[in-house]
């Protein structure tokens, strides 16, 4: 009896097939954070993995149609829940910054000892004299001069409070921008960030600017100053926490600093692109 040839049972094209849909859903799932978009996520995969084996295997015309309805239903009800993630992956593409969403490492994120230090001091004082501030940390977002309306003038500097003060000063050219540090380093001044993408009206422009910023990127911070009242808010992810004194800021910083440290750089949560400015 002769031996099966396995090669002219399998159709390479299935083999391909299987290949490519198993890459798709591993890029999928390891850009995934959140825990209720996870199963919302394996759920879809779940119905296109059934219609595929009944389209393929199962002679079940009737079934085979409902299910595809069932996708397509699905299809559609997820694009309009994730419409911002998918323009902001559409960008992506178009701009050839696929590092990004293989997860590749870019730039050097870890803070030094002192980093958290000179933030909390900076914001504190800031707070004390009620000087309007923004100070985007960058914990691996690997944020670029195209994810801001207006990138502002490169500094390329190594942190300290007194620079962060001199470049909030009133009479300084930067100061209604944002501060962008990442590592030890304040990168740039004079940012103009996208506002956030649900009005609310009891927040002020740098509290939706910072809410927008952390909205688009998930290992992205915004430390806010309000110029009215002092008052010290943290945003990440698209949540503000405030009001918070310098010691509490201080603890989260550190809380974050070390979560960050323990994940891989460039890992983005894929946002809409900046649409609203920084007035």
């Amino acid at each position: 009896m002769g031996g099966v040839n396995v090669l002219a049972v399998v159709d390479p094209r299935l083999v391909l097939d299987v290949l490519f849909a198993s890459a798709i859903g591993f890029l999928l799932f390891s850009r995934v954070n959140e825990a209720r978009t996870l199963w919302l996520l394996r759920g879809y995969l779940f119905l296109v993995a059934t219609a595929w084996f009944v389209q393929r295997f199962a002679n079940l015309p009737l079934t085979s149609k409902l299910v595809d309805a069932l996708v397509l239903a699905c299809s559609l009800s997820l694009a309009i829940l994730w419409q911002g993630e998918l323009r902001r992956l559409m960008e992506l593409l178009g701009t050839g910054r696929l590092a990004v969403l293989l997860g590749n490492p870019q730039k050097e994120f870890r803070a030094t000892a002192g980093t958290v230090a000179h933030i909390t001091d900076a914001a504190g004082k800031l707070s004390q004299q009620r000087r309007g501030a923004l100070i985007v940390v960058d914990l691996g977002s690997d944020l670029r001069p195209e994810d801001f309306l207006n990138p502002g003038v490169t500094i390329g500097a190594q942190l300290s409070r007194e620079l962060l003060l001199n470049l909030f000063a009133a009479d300084t050219p930067l100061h209604d921008g944002a501060v962008l540090v990442r590592g030890n380093r304040i990168e740039s001044a004079g940012v103009i960030l996208p506002l956030s993408r649900h009005s609310v009206s009891r927040y002020g422009t740098r509290h939706l600017a910072a809410l927008g910023i952390t909205e688009r990127f998930d290992r992205c911070i915004c430390i806010v100053v309000s110029e009215e009242t002092g008052t010290l808010s943290l945003a990440n992810q698209g949540r503000l926490e405030r009001p918070i004194t310098s010691s509490r800021l201080q603890e989260l910083l550190r809380e974050l600093f070390s979560t960050a440290e323990a994940l891989p750089p460039a890992r983005r949560t894929v946002g809409s692109s900046p649409s609203e400015s920084l007035s």
